[in-house]
């Protein structure tokens, strides 16, 4: 599926941001989408209807990252969305829009950091199961989002090729009874379906952060995969890690969907299991989204539906994510990521990643060309897509898409 046929995700009801260029604007720069037209931000600003909009700065769509935009206050962000609303829905000159096929878009934000956060119940459980035949959740789950700080300099586009990495690894083909530990290729390449968090108004050191107050430093969200190497991953997490299992490569998607957009979509969040410190208490009528996530493998011109989970199924929201890492005494930076951790669900369609999905490669998938996965091959292309509020809603994430290729000689 190209980047065209996503149109019905990007009605006015959604007007997201990315950053793109072309031959035509050779100079990336802030843009937002409308069906299959990308529309260049830098020309409607000198354009003048963003004239009525006080506290937005000249020049501020120039950039080559959204990070600028993104930490003006979201008064702002939602000026200039409506405009847009109005705006967009008559005829623009020709020289403000290209179509999506004419352009190339880029990482929209330049990431300071990168969080990655484990809000999913039924992956943990399902994890545990698989890994050391205990479902058990871990004692802080219901109390705090467990998380770890990974590697913002790996942080690609969807579209970016993700190479195979080297590590050390238990070697568990060996012929021998003790299974050495040896250092190569990967041997189990995975996926991992999450949501960013996109924080957009910084939060100063010391400072914390009450998840009801949250949203106001939230500039949107994004699909993101944290690409994971199991044998690395597991073998370097006893007693420390995850590290180089992690660290090779995480892609997102190239719009940055606004809260604003998803505000409609909001429904109620799971009940929490004990009592919460008072910065993670949230309004759980509307501490969720009604966001529909799926994953896809594409192996040569074959397409495989691997799973289908929801934004529901997960027990901590982004707010609490930010409100979380914020209060130990930790900044909050313009353009740091957020991740949910893997989206899983209760069933077995409702994996977010084939470490569930296959049991550790102990029961591997049969995919549309008729091989079987363990785990990622070399050519594999993974593809997730999310929308909120169903088909016809509008509002949806396109799509973020990556494939594997061979490890560095």
């Amino acid at each position: 599926m190209s980047s065209s046929e996503y149109s019905d995700h990007f009605s006015i009801a959604n007007i997201p941001f990315g950053v793109a260029s072309s031959e035509i604007h050779p100079n990336s720069q802030c843009v937002t989408r409308l069906e299959n037209s990308v529309i260049f931000l830098v020309e409607l600003q000198k354009s003048g209807i963003f004239s009525s909009i006080k506290g937005l700065p000249e020049g501020i769509f120039d950039k080559p990252s959204l990070n600028d935009f993104a930490a003006l206050p979201r008064s702002i962000h939602r000026e200039v969305r409506k405009v847009l609303q109005e705006k967009l829905q008559g005829t623009l000159p020709a020289e403000f829009s290209e179509d999506i096929s004419a352009v190339t878009l880029h990482l929209p934000m330049t990431v300071g950091g990168f969080t990655d956060f484990s809000c999913s119940v039924h992956h943990v459980r399902n994890a545990g199961r698989i890994i050391i035949n205990d479902e058990s959740v871990p004692q802080g789950f219901f109390r705090f989002p467990i998380g770890y700080n990974g590697r913002a300099s790996t942080v690609y586009v969807s579209g970016t090729p993700i190479v195979r990495p080297k590590g050390h690894f238990v070697d568990r083909s060996a012929p021998t009874e003790t299974k050495p530990v040896i250092y190569g290729p990967s041997q189990a390449m995975d996926y991992e379906l999450e949501v960013g968090v996109i924080i957009g108004n910084g939060v100063p050191r010391f400072e914390g952060l009450n998840a009801r107050d949250a949203d106001e430093h939230i500039f949107g969200m994004v699909l993101l995969n944290d690409w994971s190497s199991r044998d690395i991953q597991g073998f370097e997490m006893m007693p420390l890690g995850p590290m180089n299992g992690k660290a090779f490569g995480t892609s997102i998607s190239p719009w940055v969907i606004t809260l604003d957009a998803l505000e409609p979509f909001l429904i109620p969040g799971p009940q929490p299991e004990v009592a919460l410190a008072s910065h993670l208490e949230d309004d759980l009528n509307k501490s969720s989204y009604e966001i529909d996530l799926k994953v896809e493998i594409m192996s040569g011109q074959h397409v495989t539906s691997v799973s289908e989970s929801k934004f529901t199924d997960l027990h901590w929201n982004g707010r609490q994510m930010a409100a979380h890492l914020a209060s130990s005494g930790a900044d909050l930076r313009t353009g740091d990521i957020l991740g949910t951790g893997t989206v899983s669900g209760p069933g077995e369609k409702n994996f977010g990643c084939l470490l569930e999905t296959t049991k550790a490669g102990k029961e591997p998938i049969t995919l549309a060309d008729g091989s079987e996965r363990k785990f990622l091959l070399d050519g594999d292309i993974v593809r997730f897509t999310g929308v909120a509020g169903g088909a016809n809603s509008g509002v949806g994430f396109g799509e973020c898409i990556g494939q594997l290729v061979a490890a560095n000689v």
